[in-house]
């Protein structure tokens, strides 16, 4: 079994696409509106795209309108962990898979009820695991 909490850029660099590594390992964002699943609206479960770990269902994303994916909920409250983050003079939340440490995006306390918040997700974070 592979500990991704061990793997360094190197071995992150031959398992991911350059696009992939720049947004999971390095904090990057993907251009709004440009992602695979910000209209998607096929049923499944949005697993990590470093480590597969499952992270969101389909039946809790929504169109925030913002140009990535969104989702007011994680699958369980353990699966994403959050870091506070000052850079680029804003105050935000980023948000990371607890396993590997893939970088997700940031939530924010402007999503639907019944949370109030708003998972806002790289696409090159995910990949679908289609439901059948």
């Amino acid at each position: 079994m592979v500990d991704f909490k061990k793997m360094n850029d190197d071995d992150w660099q031959r398992r991911l696409t350059a696009r992939e590594f720049k947004v999971c390992r390095q904090k990057g964002t993907e251009p709004a509106f440009s992602g695979e699943y910000c209209d998607e609206k096929t049923a499944g479960t949005y697993v990590c795209n470093c480590c597969a770990e499952p992270l969101f269902h389909s039946k809790n994303k929504y169109d925030s309108g913002s140009g990535w994916p969104s989702f007011y909920q994680p699958l369980n409250s353990d699966v994403i962990a959050e870091i506070p983050d000052t850079s680029h003079g804003m105050v935000r939340v980023e948000t990371v898979c607890a396993n590997c440490g893939c970088h997700l995006g940031h939530v924010f306390t402007d999503g639907p009820e019944p949370t109030g918040l708003r998972y806002c997700t790289n696409s090159l974070s995910l990949q679908l695991e289609k439901e059948e």
